[in-house]
């Protein structure tokens, strides 16, 4: 990636559940040219698949937590969380 041309932009999403096709729960979206979205609103995206069929770019997902029984509703950090990326060119 030429950084004179292009700039990476990344998205993370938070599922519901541990699949692409689970609904996005949380979002945050970050670029490179420091315009980052505004966080109050609909995600850009229903799930994760649907960001991978615009053009996203998969980098991580979170392991899938152990689960220990009688602690069904115990709270915590958003578990399913996916890093996306994608270059585009400098407008």
């Amino acid at each position: 990636m030429n950084p004179e041309t292009h700039r990476q932009q990344v998205l993370f999403l938070w599922l519901e559940d541990s699949h692409l096709d689970g609904r996005v729960v949380g979002w945050s979206f970050h670029d490179g040219a420091g315009r980052d979205a505004e966080l109050d609103g609909e995600p850009p995206y229903a799930t994760g698949a649907e960001a991978l069929r615009a053009g996203w770019r998969l980098l991580q997902v979170s392991p899938v937590p152990m689960r220990i029984p009688g602690a069904e509703f115990v709270t915590g950090p958003l578990t399913h969380e996916a890093v996306l990326e994608r270059i585009v060119p400098l407008t």
